[in-house]
């Protein structure tokens, strides 16, 4: 790790100049420029009183981030076809995350499979035709443009009685694809 060049970062996103924050911390411009060209080190106590400066601290400074990813494409999704349906994992390894978000095509006349109760919330959004939730023993049907949430404590399906596809977003806490 380059120690200069993350400080002058960190400056920059604060939008200090260099007597700025030499002001703040008591010290000189000159001294600043050279903790940023790595021309000097600073001692711990003037390395935490720049951090202070900055808002952050001499663990948060030294952790190294792991780049996350937030942005999904279409060449990211993981896509499962079968007989009856067609699913698109909108997230890479979402199961180890607390929701886990797919693309489901429903077949005409096709049902999902039956879910046994377990802890868990689930969601969706209809985004063409028509479905029907099965849930315990009740039935619920959702349209284009409706949506749909349940606690996943009854056993439930989704079905599509309509004579074309359907499609909807489907979100499910915790994991359960």
């Amino acid at each position: 790790m380059v120690l200069g060049d993350k400080i002058k970062e960190l400056r920059l996103q604060c939008e200090f100049t260099q007597e700025e924050l030499a002001n703040r911390c008591e010290l000189t411009k000159g001294y600043i420029s050279q903790l940023e060209n790595d021309l000097t080190s600073p001692s711990i106590a003037t390395l935490i009183d720049i951090l202070s400066a900055l808002g952050t601290n001499l663990k948060d400074f030294f952790s190294e981030e792991e780049d996350e990813k937030i942005v999904f494409t279409e060449k990211d999704f993981i896509e499962k076809k079968t007989e009856s349906m067609l699913l698109n994992w909108l997230v890479p390894n979402a199961q180890k995350n607390s929701m886990e978000p797919v693309i489901v095509e429903l077949s005409k006349n096709s049902a999902t499979e039956e879910d046994v109760p377990h802890e868990g919330e689930e969601f969706g959004y209809v985004l063409e035709g028509e479905i029907v939730i099965h849930l315990g023993k009740k039935k619920y049907v959702c349209k284009k443009g409706e949506s749909f949430y349940y606690t996943s404590a009854k056993s439930h399906y989704i079905i599509n009685v309509k004579e074309k596809t359907a499609k909807f977003l489907w979100i499910s806490s915790p994991p359960t694809f």
